[in-house]
C-alpha cells in the first residue's frame, strides 16, 4: 500500500491542482501520470449544475464514442427465436433466456454490457439485484432494450459511453484507454460533453458544466477548463 501511495505522490507532483488545463494538455497529463502496469482506463467526471433529487433533473443517457473504448466489449443478449439468431450473427458473446439468467444468478459476470429484447425484460428483471448495482441493467433510454438487436450490438462493440448523474450531481464515464492517442481521447471526451449538453434539463438553473476532470485507473485527477465547453 505504501508503494502505491509513493507512486501516486510522485505522479501528483506533475499536476498543478490549481490549474484548469485545456483538454489536450489534460489528456497528455493523464497519460503521463498513469502508473498502472496494465493499460488503465481513462475516465471523465463532470460536475453538473443540477439537483438530482428532482426527477426532471436526473440526467441520463448514452453516446457513441467516435474512437471506441480501446478494448473488446463483451456483450450478452437476452433474446429468443429469430432475435437470438440475429444476436449471434452480430457478434454477441453469449445469447440466452432463462438459461442465461440462471448462469448470471449463479455468479457468472464475465461481460461488459447486457442487451435485451423488450419481451425478455420479465426474465431480466429477476436479475435487478445483480445487474443494477453494477450499472448493467438494460434500459430503453440507453438503447439496450430493443428489437433492433444487431444495431445495438454494433453500437456497443464500436464503443459507447453511458452516463447517469449521481446524488452529488456528478456524471462519470469511461472514455478509453491510456494507450490510445491523445487525439482520440480528446475526441471521445468532446463526444461525452456534447451529449451532456444535449441532455441539459430545461429546469437546470445557473452554470450547467461546473467542473470537469480526467483521471486514469491509477493516477491523479487532472482538472479541465470547463469554460471552453460553455
Amino acid at each position: 500500500m505504501a508503494k502505491k501511495s509513493k507512486k501516486f505522490r510522485e505522479a501528483a507532483k506533475l499536476v498543478d491542482r490549481s490549474t484548469d488545463y485545456d483538454l489536450a494538455s489534460a489528456v497528455e497529463l493523464v497519460k503521463k501520470t498513469s502508473y498502472s502496469k496494465f493499460d488503465g482506463s481513462v475516465d471523465v467526471a463532470v460536475n453538473l449544475g443540477v439537483d438530482p433529487r428532482h426527477a426532471d433533473q436526473n440526467v441520463r443517457g448514452a453516446t457513441a464514442l467516435p474512437h471506441g473504448l480501446g478494448k473488446d466489449v463483451r456483450v450478452v443478449v437476452f433474446a429468443k427465436g429469430q432475435k437470438a439468431v440475429e444476436a449471434k450473427e452480430a457478434g454477441a458473446e453469449v445469447v440466452g433466456a432463462d438459461d442465461l439468467a440462471a448462469k448470471i444468478q449463479g455468479g457468472w459476470l464475465e461481460f461488459d454490457q447486457v442487451i435485451a429484447t423488450p419481451d425478455m425484460m420479465a426474465v431480466v428483471g429477476r436479475l435487478g439485484r445483480v445487474l443494477g448495482p453494477r450499472g448493467l441493467m438494460p434500459n430503453p433510454k440507453l438503447g439496450s432494450v430493443t428489437f433492433d438487436i444487431a444495431s445495438a450490438i454494433r453500437e456497443v462493440k464500436a464503443g459507447k459511453a453511458e452516463f447517469r448523474v449521481d446524488k452529488a450531481g456528478v456524471v462519470h464515464a469511461s472514455i478509453g484507454k491510456v494507450s490510445m492517442s491523445g487525439e482520440h481521447l480528446v475526441g471521445n471526451v468532446n463526444a461525452v460533453v456534447e451529449a451532456l449538453v444535449r441532455a441539459k434539463p430545461s429546469t437546470a438553473k445557473g452554470t450547467y458544466l461546473k467542473k470537469i476532470s480526467l483521471s486514469a485507473t491509477m493516477g491523479p485527477g487532472v482538472r479541465v477548463d470547463a469554460q471552453a465547453f460553455r
